[in-house]
């Protein structure tokens, strides 16, 4: 059986499925984090979540797979870059195993989302036997994932697959990372949005954006989804340039605009190094799933 727990800023998810080859999903729950009531709470947290998925199954974990806001540095071995801050600059790997007693395997979010979409979601429905993957979230922020041969790459510092923090132009704002003109900063929703105010005096959500752009009604809404396109072909065509994916999946709220994957792959075409483009660009199939069941593969 793999095991898996996706951790969140406000719930933590567990799932218990029948096996990598049988991915049946036996259990799924979900306790709040409760992050507020301090770090040693969530861990406690986790451990209540593992006890009610033992007592739905009969059955005990001996490793976890566990998914991650931000990620452990190998040197030290001290979480970073989460949102979740009371986790940074703790020991939070280490900490699980030794008070809860399982053993356990911790990616990202993002990558976790990219495993679960070419372990059990839709690259299996595109490619056969993919070598190499690349998970992107778009969203309130933008993340990425590598998946080689099945498995996660983390990279030597923890940071494989950080694309939303690898600049991509100056017009980008200031970034949280202290960098300026990080993908993050360009064509995350927050930083569409406020573009479109920049250029309109006026704020609106970016779903309404794009839809009074559809509607022919609204200029500043219009280069607010060229910008959007433009830069998620640069984008996107860094990615093929560098890592030559077999699919590349794309995540997130922002993923979610049809025109990516009309208009917004024909820009990827025109930057790409290539004469044509081969790789196939993805909507997710396991929706809010893929974190938890991605975590689980961590255990395959």
């Amino acid at each position: 059986m793999l095991w898996g727990i996706d951790l969140g800023g406000t719930k933590i998810e567990g799932v218990v499925l029948k096996s990598a080859a049988q991915p049946d999903v036996l259990a799924r729950l979900r306790v709040n984090t409760e992050a507020d009531q301090g770090y040693d709470h969530v861990i406690h947290q986790v451990g209540y979540l593992i006890e009610l998925l033992k007592k739905e199954t009969g059955t005990s974990p001996t490793t976890i797979g566990m998914g991650t806001p931000g990620a452990i540095d190998p040197p030290t071995g001290l979480l970073k870059n989460s949102n979740s801050i009371v986790l940074n600059h703790k020991p939070f790997h280490k900490d699980l195993e030794n008070k809860l007693g399982y053993s356990f395997r911790l990616a990202n979010d993002a990558n976790c989302f990219a495993m679960a979409e070419t372990r059990m979601g839709i690259v299996p429905d595109h490619v056969e036997n993919p070598r190499l993957t690349f998970g992107v979230i778009m969203g309130t922020g933008v993340g990425g994932g590598i998946v080689i041969n099945g498995q996660v790459h983390g990279g030597l510092q923890g940071i494989g697959g950080e694309w939303g923090h690898s600049f991509l132009d100056e017009s980008g704002a200031e970034c949280y990372c202290g960098n300026k003109g990080c993908v993050e900063t360009i064509i995350s929703g927050p930083f569409l949005q406020r573009y479109y105010h920049s250029q309109s005096g006026t704020e609106r959500k970016l779903q309404e954006i794009v839809q009074r752009h559809r509607d022919g009604v609204d200029p500043h809404a219009t280069a607010t989804m060229e910008r959007l396109l433009h830069f998620f072909g640069k984008g996107i065509a860094n990615l093929v340039n560098i890592l030559d994916p077999d699919a590349i999946i794309i995540g997130g709220g922002v993923g979610n605009i049809e025109e990516l994957y009309t208009e917004g792959v024909e820009r990827v075409k025109s930057f790409v190094f290539n004469p044509r483009l081969d790789t196939p660009i993805l909507r997710p199939k396991l929706g809010d799933s893929a974190g938890v069941f991605g975590a689980a593969f961590l255990t395959a």
